[in-house]
């Protein structure tokens, strides 16, 4: 049986998770989607489009849709919903779980890497942020689950922006990008969305595409005189301040959750990397959101593919560096007051 995917959707109180969830259910896509709702609290998907009147708390809907209300163990729910459908007791092609308004998506992206049995079963494919326009400013000043949402996401979709001006807007998505800028972020209406943009993102593949949005790298250059001129030829800033000559409106947010990069053109020693990482996430695991790269190390000639959420990492080796590719490394990390000189120091010191 190939692995089901998995798609974690996330989002504060009232950014419109449920009804992004209602649309992506109702829609005519010719697929079962199994749902798993990690609530406590009382709104809940099942209240006008299904009946909630099982005592397995799994009920099918019209077009073949599950829906799963959870109230204690995600592993548990996960394990039942893999086994019935083994045994054809159920058919479903994927399963989106919709975390509750203040969940940390860490422990839950955790789940699918740290338990052999749900990861032979479970492929995570991304997770999802929404963000509310109106009071994400808010959120993100006064609440770190909020900031950790960002941090954690592969796709934040933004909701409500017909309740903001453009130019808000724009600040927002300016400061999501500093805080995650390997996410795409897209503005939705109602939850409105392709389903192309919700499934099958392959955020936790370990495959060479390392999605940091180019313009946040870009926009950074032209704003700094303490230019950090890196070794794979471009020019960086360290991406900590936002005051933007020329964009007066952007406020200077400093938020906990910050994305830093790494690159250079020496290739790694393995052994001082992995004693390197091993080292800071023995220390900062816990406020290491996502970090992820594609990584130049001696000994291969082929590309390093590297990720982790928190205290988990893991490699891969990808395609071979191409003919007239310069090969060199590129590493994000995101996470929450993370000491960007102890990282990058430590980085340097593992190269060749």
């Amino acid at each position: 049986m190939s692995l089901i995917p998995a798609t974690i959707l996330t989002g504060f109180l009232g950014s419109g998770k449920t009804t992004l969830l209602k649309r992506v259910l109702s829609e005519a896509h010719g697929q079962k989607i199994a749902v798993i709702e990690n609530e406590f609290g009382e709104e809940n998907i099942d209240n006008d489009i299904l009946v909630t009147d099982s005592k397995e708390q799994i009920i099918q809907m019209s077009n073949g849709c599950i829906c799963c209300t959870i109230r204690e163990d995600l592993r548990e729910a996960l394990q039942l919903l893999a086994a019935k459908k083994r045994k054809g007791l159920l058919d479903f092609d994927r399963v989106v779980i919709e975390t509750t308004g203040v969940a940390d998506p860490g422990p839950v992206a955790q789940t699918f890497f740290m338990d052999d049995e749900i990861a032979e079963s479970y492929l995570l494919d991304s997770i999802l942020t929404l963000v509310d326009a109106k009071h994400a400013n808010q959120q993100l000043d006064t609440r770190q689950e909020a900031r950790r949402q960002v941090g954690f996401a592969d796709q934040i979709f933004i909701s409500k922006t017909d309740l903001v001006s453009a130019d808000e807007t724009a600040d927002l998505m300016h400061r999501l990008k500093h805080m995650n800028p390997r996410a795409p972020q897209k503005a939705v209406h109602f939850g409105e969305v392709a389903l192309s943009e919700v499934f099958d993102l392959r955020g936790f593949n370990l495959n060479t595409k390392l999605d940091i949005d180019p313009d946040f790298l870009k926009e950074e250059d032209h704003d700094h005189g303490d230019h950090d001129h890196d070794h794979c030829g471009h020019d960086h800033a360290p991406g900590e301040s936002c005051n933007h000559h020329g964009h007066a409106h952007h406020h200077h947010h400093d938020d906990d959750v910050k994305s830093f990069v790494f690159r250079s053109d020496r290739a790694f020693d393995p052994a001082k990397l992995e004693d390197f990482l091993g080292a800071v996430v023995n220390i900062y695991g816990p406020r290491m959101l996502r970090y992820k790269g594609v990584l130049y190390m001696q000994g291969t000639d082929r590309k390093v593919i590297f990720q982790g959420v928190h205290q988990l990492m893991g490699s891969d080796l990808g395609p071979e560096w191409g003919q007239d590719e310069k090969p060199c490394s590129k590493m994000v990390f995101i996470g929450i007051d993370l000491p960007q000189d102890i990282f990058l120091q430590g980085m340097e010191q593992s190269l060749v």
